[in-house]
């Protein structure tokens, strides 16, 4: 009825794999909370930085260009939250964090002082930018309710699972 250990084919990277891919995501998450708490740090610094900035004389482009960084730094804690807790990357914010650094350039820097091939590459660069947050916005994250990754998921799962049934059986 039941086979001993020694006769299954089932190898020790099948056994442990479930071990193994839990320690290295509980290993990701530390990391990524490190980053978060470091991101957070430099966040409170910047924040005193700007306010210090505040101070006469007051240097308007200075001031700019603390907000819109700290701003591109809130986008990309809140990227690194989103990771935490769903395990994937949100596009929709990574196209947000880029728009804004991209522009945080443009504003810093002054398109005047900008050569124009810099300007027309940055222009295409924040088109293909919107096309993108665009297309994330109308086109849907699951196909219609179905989720190809997870559909993946259990396809190779389920058979796995029959696999390890049909090969104990013998």
């Amino acid at each position: 009825m039941y086979k001993s250990v020694e006769n299954t084919p089932i190898t020790m990277y099948e056994i442990n794999r479930g071990r193994v891919v839990r320690t290295l995501e509980f290993i990701q998450d530390v990391i990524v909370i490190c980053l978060c708490i470091g991101l957070f740090s430099f966040m409170v610094l910047q924040v005193r930085d700007m306010f210090l900035s505040l101070l006469p004389p007051l240097d308007f482009h200075a001031v700019t260009a603390d907000i819109l960084f700290l701003l591109i730094l809130v986008e990309l804690f809140r990227l690194l939250i989103i990771y935490l807790q769903e395990h994937r990357v949100s596009i929709g914010v990574a196209v947000e964090v880029s728009i804004v650094s991209a522009l945080r350039e443009v504003i810093v820097k002054g398109v005047l002082e900008a050569s124009w091939s810099q300007v027309l590459a940055t222009c295409a660069f924040l088109l293909v930018l919107g096309v993108l947050l665009f297309l994330r916005v109308w086109l849907p994250p699951t196909f219609e309710g179905i989720d190809p990754e997870q559909e993946v998921s259990k396809r190779y799962k389920s058979r796995a699972k029959s696999e390890l049934i049909q090969n104990n059986s013998h």
